[in-house]
């Protein structure tokens, strides 16, 4: 068997995206179908439950557990305010009085007449949901969420941390291959999703940070940058959760690498354009892609370049495991036969050559087809 289907990574001047938008729990849509939404637009929300707190009232009164209802001022269901006298005894001639005060602003929601505790339930936590995209909703989940609909250019990197936001798109370098330094960032850089090239440093992302940037997109990133920025090594985990000031989306692997040059031009015709974008990344599996999608129905013609579907001596590859992972390279031969690696799977492997001119061979599962420029 000389080819086998490799995935890579989407970068495409035209197409439809679709984003299923859900809320965590069961809540209210407030938008109908067909309408035109805006990035920020809310389109559910929901309530999420407060935590709940629970009082020994039995033991702070020193009552017997039936004893504590006939010594509430509440009942169960009442909203209370902190500090709010929920309870008290009378005492003897004045003395020995005791009272029971809320802790939390909420809702008393239980009385145990066992084991004379009071459950609290802090006030519910609101949870409204954007439409991330600006576009069209598409389809209701009721009681769940929509579905938003756009039709623009989407671009695909290989890793990315940060969760969704919306910015203008601006160019910071000129070339693919120029490293995005810090004095390509200033003022006027607020609030946009800036696009550098081969690199980008510890010192950009906190110079960024400084000047109210919304994401970053480079090629590439030291790994020991990367967690001094979010305070530590990523491990397998889904990214995108990250308490961060701004998203960042590596488009090709970890060290200088220049931006591929489809990548880069693309981004570059669309400066200026509403950008979305989102860090979140599947590292092991590869499920999940950080992305920038950059809405412009009706405006360009479809112009989408298919990617190879099988490999070839010749094809460039990008490697997307350790200890490779990120590198590029390209196939120079590709035996038919299973071959045995270091973990003793037998498996289909291909020789490729790295840009130090080195060559290896790798699983052909570790690697992806890159478009062509």
């Amino acid at each position: 068997m000389a080819t086998a289907y490799t995935p890579g990574l989407l970068v495409s001047e035209n197409i439809t995206v679709r984003k299923v938008r859900r809320l965590p729990i069961q809540g209210e849509v407030l938008v109908q179908e067909g309408q035109e939404v805006a990035p920020q637009d809310v389109v559910a929300r929901a309530l999420l439950p407060g935590k709940p707190h629970t009082l020994n009232a039995a033991n702070k009164m020193a009552l017997m557990p039936e004893d504590v209802p006939s010594h509430l001022l509440v009942r169960e269901g009442d909203e209370v305010e902190e500090g709010q006298l929920l309870a008290a005894t009378k005492g003897i001639f004045g003395f020995g009085k005791k009272e029971l005060r809320s802790p939390i602003s909420g809702k008393l929601e239980m009385v145990s007449r066992v084991t004379g505790q009071l459950t609290l339930r802090e006030k519910p936590v609101p949870v409204e949901l954007t439409a991330y995209l600006r576009g069209k909703v598409v389809e209701i989940l009721p009681q769940e969420g929509v579905v938003v609909e756009t039709s623009g250019a989407f671009v695909q990197g290989i890793f990315g941390v940060g969760g969704e936001r919306v910015g203008t798109l601006a160019m910071a370098v000129a070339s693919p291959d120029e490293p995005l330094e810090e004095s390509h960032i200033g003022p006027q850089h607020r609030a946009k999703v800036v696009v550098g090239g081969s690199l980008v440093s510890l010192g950009v992302l906190r110079k960024a940070a400084e000047m109210g940037v919304q994401a970053l997109v480079a090629g590439g990133i030291w790994d020991t940058d990367l967690a001094d920025f979010i305070g530590y090594e990523i491990g397998v985990a889904i990214t995108g959760q990250e308490d961060i000031p701004l998203t960042l989306i590596i488009t090709e692997g970890f060290g200088p690498m220049a931006m591929a040059h489809r990548t880069f031009r693309l981004l570059q015709s669309l400066e200026g354009r509403e950008a979305a974008v989102n860090g979140a990344t599947q590292v092991r599996a590869g499920v999940l892609r950080p992305e920038l999608v950059i809405p412009v129905e009706g405006e360009r013609q479809s112009q989408e370049e298919s990617l190879a579907t099988s490999l070839e001596v010749g094809t460039p590859v990008r490697l997307i495991r350790e200890p490779y992972f990120g590198l590029l390279g390209v196939v120079t031969a590709l035996p038919p036969d299973l071959q045995t690696i270091e973990t003793e799977a037998r498996v289909r492997v291909a020789k490729v050559r790295l840009p130090s001119g080195e060559e290896v061979w790798v699983p052909r599962a570790n690697m992806e087809l890159l478009a062509g420029d």
